[in-house]
């Protein structure tokens, strides 16, 4: 089956009996695929610009995989970002999404999971880039926190803070709600997927990462946990 949209995916493995399956099902899905085998060989593609999903292992003979991911948001890309790991524990999922990683996969795995994994997260992608080239007045920013979903930009007084897409659709939807209680059910239908398949620790993660950069912003404003229920944006 093809995708709608040729959407552009860079798969970072050097695992030859790895790699080459995820290519072949990827292209067969009417995906463009390209590969490379090292950490900072897929720093140097994903600088060049227009791809939308990274396909990330973590066991690189260069460089580690976390340090990639981490380097790859530093470096301003914010699309997604899907790691292969044969590290089964819960820590390292947990730090992998917490240096920018969208989702995580461990070894071994079924191709089918992985394109669902894949299609999830591209679809996202897509959500966000028609947003964002949708025409926008151009507007001074105002003093406090200010979220404009439609050029999907936010500034905090004359400063503009600088989100991954993900960060951006969890701040535009508690902001569009504000002193709302949203569950987390909710966020993680609308912000990820309603066919999500990874842990609802990514959640946490991304709140975790948005809380530290309105607070480093000095944002007048402050995600709170309801416990059991979910979260809700107020004045901070």
């Amino acid at each position: 089956m093809l995708s709608e949209v040729t959407h552009q995916i860079l798969v970072v493995e050097d695992d030859d009996g790895i790699a080459l399956p995820l290519q072949r099902t990827l292209d067969r899905e009417g995906y463009a695929v390209e590969r490379v085998a090292t950490g900072a060989a897929g720093l140097e593609r994903a600088a060049r610009g227009d791809v939308d999903l990274v396909v990330l292992d973590l066991g690189l003979p260069d460089i580690d995989g976390l340090d990639v991911c981490r380097q790859l948001r530093t470096d301003g890309y914010d699309n997604g970002i899907l790691i292969l790991t044969a590290r089964g524990g819960e820590l390292d999922r947990v730090v992998g999404l917490d240096v920018g990683a969208d989702d995580y996969l461990g070894k071994p795995f079924g191709l089918a999971e992985f394109l669902a994994r894949a299609r999830a997260l591209l679809r996202r992608t897509t959500r966000g880039s028609s947003v964002a080239s949708a025409p926008a007045e151009a507007a001074a920013p105002a003093p406090g926190l200010r979220v404009d979903p439609r050029a999907r930009r936010v500034w905090v007084g004359p400063e503009e803070v600088a989100l991954t897409s993900k960060e951006f659709d969890l701040l535009a939807l508690l902001d569009s709600e504000r002193g709302q209680v949203l569950s987390r059910e909710r966020l993680m239908d609308e912000v990820w997927d309603e066919n999500w398949f990874g842990s609802t620790k990514t959640l946490d993660v991304t709140v975790g990462r948005l809380r530290q950069k309105l607070d480093d912003s000095q944002a007048p404003a402050r995600i709170v946990t309801v416990r059991g229920v979910g979260f809700r944006l107020e004045a901070g």
